[in-house]
């Protein structure tokens, strides 16, 4: 049975990866800042663990504990759309939180092999492969970099997994997956994922509704064969239509 740490576990993705890691056998460790938030999930789960704790503010010895029993960590972190979301602190919530969770099992000194899979954007370009997004693409992005805060966020903590951990870290291999634009869906539908974007992310952006992000990264954490097709890549996942 898979063990997973979920960070970001009360917004409204990550509430979405909690339930559907239950669905699935797994055990989930949901880090979260208030209780509460988790109050549409069933507490009483017997594979359900909810830790009260911030991950920048949490001693590195206490998250270790929490991630000695664990496969993976899912990382859900985003910032809140409100002005101070978007251009408060913490700036760098996301990169910030996945180099600590990395540092941690580095630190650890165990020969157990950690997944982080990371929610990403699909306006992030894979660089290792690379990508080349139509011109009208990079302008608005590279805009985007001047104005908002969560986009370098988004960058800058898969070019952590990409370039800092890489392809053959001794403790850690990642996903970083990568939605087109967010909606909210009541059920799982069909949906596609590619190794990189089909078409302008930007001025054509597909849909993905959260609860189809939440099923493919569960289905990462528990299914070795999909783990395996995936792991040091960015897929890009998009409603089917």
């Amino acid at each position: 049975m898979s063990k997973v740490l979920v960070l970001g576990a009360s917004g409204s993705t990550g509430r979405l990866a909690v339930q559907k890691l239950l669905q699935k056998g797994a055990s989930v460790v949901a880090m979260v800042r208030n209780k509460k938030s988790l109050e549409n999930i069933d507490s009483s789960h017997s594979n359900l663990q909810i830790i009260e704790a911030e991950i920048l503010k949490i001693s590195e010895s206490d998250l270790a504990k929490y991630l000695t029993d664990c496969d993976g960590v899912l990382s859900c972190l985003g910032h809140n759309l409100t002005f101070k979301g978007i251009y408060g602190h913490p700036r760098r919530l996301v990169t910030d939180a996945i180099k600590k969770v990395a540092k941690t099992i580095e630190s650890m000194n165990t020969d157990k092999k950690y997944k982080i899979i990371l929610m990403n954007t699909a306006g992030n370009s894979n660089r290792d492969i690379p990508e080349k997004p139509p011109l009208s693409q990079r302008l608005v992005v590279s805009l985007l970099r001047l104005i908002l805060p969560p986009h370098v966020d988004n960058e800058e903590a898969a070019d952590f997994l990409r370039m800092q951990i890489g392809q053959n870290n001794a403790n850690i291999e990642w996903v970083a997956v990568r939605p087109d634009g967010l909606i909210n869906d009541d059920q799982v539908s069909k949906y596609d994922v590619y190794i990189s974007p089909i078409k302008n992310v930007i001025f054509d952006a597909g849909q993905t509704s959260r609860i189809n992000v939440a099923d493919f990264m569960s289905d990462l954490a528990v299914n070795p064969e999909l783990w395996r097709e995936w792991k040091g890549k960015m897929p890009v996942i998009s409603n089917h239509v």
